[in-house]
């Protein structure tokens, strides 16, 4: 067995432990170095010229993002340096989705699609599926094109109107795109609702809603759903408007009455859609509903002419009967404050009630004809200031209203 003097073990050991230093300096030197480089080809793919970013490669050479970026510079060399960036990075699906353009761009429209497709195969995300149905309209391929429509819409972005703008011009159809496209992903649908909207398309939207209610949140989507009611109540669009407000009633996004006009004592506070009341305010006039109905002060600077309350009615053909109780303080006689029954599509007054004026509970009253095709009507207390009368000054407490249809003799 070999023997070393303990001073030369010593001396050994002394060297090896100096040996692994100068290592870890070396390595640490290293990592610096390489910060270094790291920092300053950051610091010049930030610049982005040509220049800084050819100045990037020569420190970075690895770094397949900056062979993509210097593409967009040198159009000449493009594809050669996407075929660079591709070789470093083979799961880099906008390295591919870029190749594949610009192989389209030269006419090669085959090694474009395979490209492309190979950009899907590493990532299942909306972007590849977004540029395939972007490259199948070009091409003209229409089936392959909704194809990938639909697939795009099954992993949608935050945004994709771009996609219901490219199906728009594909089939100007709203029925082509919604069979075509459109599933039960609640922002799909929202997004889709929207779109027809700005493309004045509200039957289509409409159509649409009660799938909203169906697949969607009430907190998130019940505002958009309220806009379309409106839209539809304001164009006189008695079928549709019926159709959604029954589907948020029976979906219990809404709280509604069975009996007309919806809230007729006033116990709720209104929600923001026609078919609910409207309470309007004016300087000189304020109204609150509440458990005693719907009080509205009067102080004698409000407009000559208003109206107080309106609540949109869908009401089949036939005769009516309009009743109501109130009372008032400080409001005389033939005051101009009534009830009125209202054809939206004229705006002539199909009804009106006696004035309301009484110091005690009163019920009063007014008859009414719906005609066939009439559509929606509107029920609305009005102040009308009568000729030869200052405008008034008081309360008026509606207590409750009440539509009932008459049986036919």
């Amino acid at each position: 067995m070999l023997c070393f003097p303990s001073n030369l073990m010593s001396r050994l050991r002394r060297y090896a432990i100096v040996l692994l230093r100068l290592l870890i300096v070396g390595v640490c030197c290293l990592g610096v170095w390489y910060s270094l480089l790291t920092a300053r080809a950051e610091f010049l793919f930030k610049i982005d010229t040509e220049d800084s970013i050819r100045s990037a490669i020569r420190l970075a050479p690895d770094n397949e993002n900056l062979y993509m970026r210097l593409a967009q510079f040198d159009r000449t060399h493009a594809l050669s340096l996407l075929q660079k960036a591709l070789s470093l990075n083979a799961y880099n699906a906008q390295a591919y989705i870029e190749l594949g353009l610009q192989y389209e761009a030269n006419g090669d429209s085959a090694r474009a699609e395979s490209l492309l497709l190979g950009a899907f195969e590493v990532d299942r995300t909306y972007l590849p599926r977004w540029t395939l149905a972007n490259f199948y309209f070009r091409q003209g391929n229409l089936p392959a094109f909704w194809e990938w429509a639909r697939r795009a819409a099954e992993m949608p972005a935050e945004d994709i109107r771009a996609l219901f703008d490219l199906c728009w011009r594909a089939s100007p159809d709203a029925d082509v795109i919604q069979r075509s496209v459109l599933n039960d992903k609640p922002e799909v649908i929202r997004q889709y609702i929207s779109f027809m909207i700005g493309k004045n398309q509200l039957a289509a939207a409409a159509t649409l809603a009660p799938r909203l209610i169906d697949f969607g949140s009430a907190e998130t989507d019940r505002p958009l759903l309220f806009y379309i009611l409106n839209r539809l109540i304001s164009m006189n669009s008695a079928k549709p408007s019926v159709i959604l407000w029954r589907h948020l009633i029976e979906k219990k996004w809404v709280v509604a009455d069975s009996a007309l006009p919806n809230n007729g004592d006033f116990a709720r506070e209104p929600i923001s859609v026609s078919f609910d009341w409207s309470l309007n305010e004016f300087d000189g006039l304020h109204s609150w509903p509440g458990s005693s109905g719907l009080e509205t002060e009067f102080s004698g600077s409000e407009p000559e002419t208003c109206v107080v309350a309106e609540q949109t009615l869908s009401l089949d053909p036939g005769s009516y009967a309009m009743s109501f109780s109130y009372h008032t303080s400080g409001i005389p006689p033939g005051s101009g404050l009534k009830w009125q029954v209202i054809d939206p599509a004229t705006d002539a007054i199909v009804s009106a009630s006696p004035d309301l004026s009484s110091e005690s509970v009163a019920f009063s009253g007014m008859g009414f004809v719906v005609r066939p095709g009439a559509g929606l009507l509107r029920l609305r207390l009005v102040y009308e200031r009568a000729l030869g009368t200052t405008r008034i000054t008081g309360t008026s407490v509606v207590v409750s209203t009440k539509v009932e249809k008459l049986a036919t003799k």
